[in-house]
């Protein structure tokens, strides 16, 4: 995890915790089709050389060719074909020729499709608050850093040395932020990254992502925006897609339930790191938003409960 988030965007990352799951290379020739239905995790591909068809369940289809990134943050079903969709009924298992590589279509023909595909995980309690702060799915092309990450990905997973897992953990941060930071402006829906492509809500994000502790207000928000109260809400809702102290409070949440996770800390320092005045006030509004007390979270998810707060609070 980034140790010391300084904006908006790598803090949301730096919360999800991507883990490396699977990495693989994919060859694939002549007519051939993959579906997965039982999926739920993060996914992402380069296009090495060729061209392919994806479509993600509720999206249209994609086109995809040699120098294509696409990442989707929470895949649950997608078919993956070649640009000439094969006959109903001839779909087959990729075959896996080596470690990490694996064959579709047929073997006789020679290989008109290069990729590296991969999943991963995330680690985070209460992700789907984080997911849906960003889009439903990235396409890029031509973006010569990520068709650069993802192979060092790959590298990493097959290799087994020393600190690898810390290694594929930063580069998974690192391909998600460019990723996210990379998608086109008038393609995002309202979410954070919409947010932040606007210079005004940027600066309010900025503070309700890296102050979390601070005294927020829809007043000092517009101030940081330099907008009027209700102009601020109007466009922060806008681009969003929820009222500015909604916001605050998921996040502060998001925020809370990272420390609890972590232990070590009482309810009332937990409080004081989220922007609540005390112990009791900070159970309350948790308890509110998750539906269950700090202590109740903690035990369920990690065993222990929170510290006991000798200075009183719940």
């Amino acid at each position: 995890m980034l140790d010391t988030p300084t904006d908006a965007l790598s803090s949301v990352v730096a919360l999800l915790k991507p883990r490396p799951s699977v990495a693989k290379r994919v060859e694939a020739s002549g007519q051939w089709q993959v579906e997965r239905t039982d999926m739920a995790s993060p996914f992402y591909a380069a296009i090495v050389e060729g061209r392919c068809r994806l479509t993600v369940r509720g999206r249209a289809e994609v086109l995809l060719q040699a120098g294509d990134f696409v990442l989707i943050p929470d895949l649950h079903g997608f078919t993956m074909c070649s640009e000439i969709p094969p006959p109903a009924g001839v779909a087959r298992l990729p075959i896996e020729t080596g470690p990490g590589t694996f064959r579709l279509g047929s073997a006789e023909t020679p290989v008109d499709l290069r990729a590296l595909v991969g999943h991963c995980r995330f680690a985070a309690a209460g992700r789907a608050l984080l997911l849906s702060l960003l889009p439903e799915m990235i396409h890029l092309s031509g973006h010569d850093r990520l068709m650069a990450l993802v192979p060092a990905i790959h590298e990493e997973t097959r290799s087994d040395r020393p600190a690898r897992g810390m290694i594929l953990e930063r580069l998974l941060e690192v391909l998600m932020i460019e990723a996210l930071r990379s998608s086109p402006g008038p393609e995002r829906s309202p979410g954070l990254l919409r947010g932040l492509s606007d210079p005004r809500l940027a600066a309010a994000l900025q503070r309700i992502h890296t102050d979390t502790a601070g005294a927020l207000s829809v007043a000092t928000l517009a101030r940081d925006a330099g907008m009027s109260r209700s102009s601020f809400y109007e466009r922060f809702q806008h681009a969003l897609g929820c009222a500015p102290m909604e916001y605050v409070t998921a996040w502060r949440m998001a925020v809370a339930r990272d420390l609890l996770l972590r232990g070590g800390l009482t309810n009332g320092e937990i409080a004081e790191r989220v922007g609540y005045g005390s112990a009791s006030a900070f159970g309350l509004a948790f308890a509110r938003h998750e539906g269950v007390s700090p202590g109740v979270f903690a035990a369920r998810n990690t065993g222990a409960g929170a510290l006991p707060d000798h200075r009183g609070g719940a």
